[in-house]
């Protein structure tokens, strides 16, 4: 059984990365910050109050996993919200166990499971095979961001983006429960200059490295 952890803030490539790697080694993939947008969205339909800890966490064990196919789970609103209510241990607690179990028993006998989110190699799978910490600047994640707005036919201000992409990283980063950092044993990716096929390379060099397989 091989676990590899991908954490890392928004828009670093972490997602493109761990889809790329699962279908590379033949592992399944679970993208854990989907699971909070999904709570984010139950909750913003609930119109729940984001400071009630103990409200969210019921709304997180009672999700209705169709939110996961819901066509606003990638909007800004929502990422937004995912990083507010994230903060709650009810809710942590909530799907701790979804993304452990994942972890230890993937789905169609695969042999292994690649998981990203920004607690994965500190808290959902410490003694994971292989632990990753991709990051990049605030300006080419938010550039990155600009550039998928315009793509859909959207204008986008640089300079706003920047602002949102630095308080998301704040936030994460300042949360008492599993706040967003590196695993001790990570190993740093920063994409800031890469593409995202020299990121993937570059990716598969420390995994092969470590799994013992250069």
């Amino acid at each position: 059984m091989t676990v590899i952890a991908i954490d890392g803030p928004a828009a670093a490539g972490k997602g493109t990365l761990a889809r790329a790697l699962s279908r590379h080694y033949g592992l399944a993939y679970l993208d854990t910050g989907a699971l909070y947008r999904a709570v984010a969205l139950a909750v913003l339909d609930a119109d729940a109050d984001p400071d009630d800890g103990e409200t969210l966490g019921d709304i997180a064990l009672r999700l209705d996993l169709a939110y996961l196919d819901d066509p606003r789970l990638r909007a800004e609103a929502t990422g937004a919200a995912a990083s507010k209510i994230s903060r709650h241990a009810a809710v942590r607690a909530a799907l701790l166990d979804i993304q452990r179990d994942f972890a230890a028993r993937p789905p169609a006998g695969k042999s292994g499971a690649v998981l990203d989110g920004r607690d994965i190699g500190t808290v959902i799978c410490p003694g994971a095979d292989v632990k990753l910490y991709v990051t990049a600047s605030a300006k080419a994640r938010a550039q990155r961001r600009a550039k998928d707005e315009a793509d859909k036919g959207r204008t986008a201000n640089l300079a706003a983006m920047i602002a949102e992409v630095e308080a998301r990283d704040a936030q994460d980063m300042a949360r008492t429960h599993a706040p967003l950092k590196p695993a001790e044993d990570a190993h740093l990716l920063d994409t800031t200059d890469l593409s995202i096929e020299a990121a993937f390379e570059r990716a598969v060099a420390v995994i092969d490295g470590v799994l013992g397989r250069n």
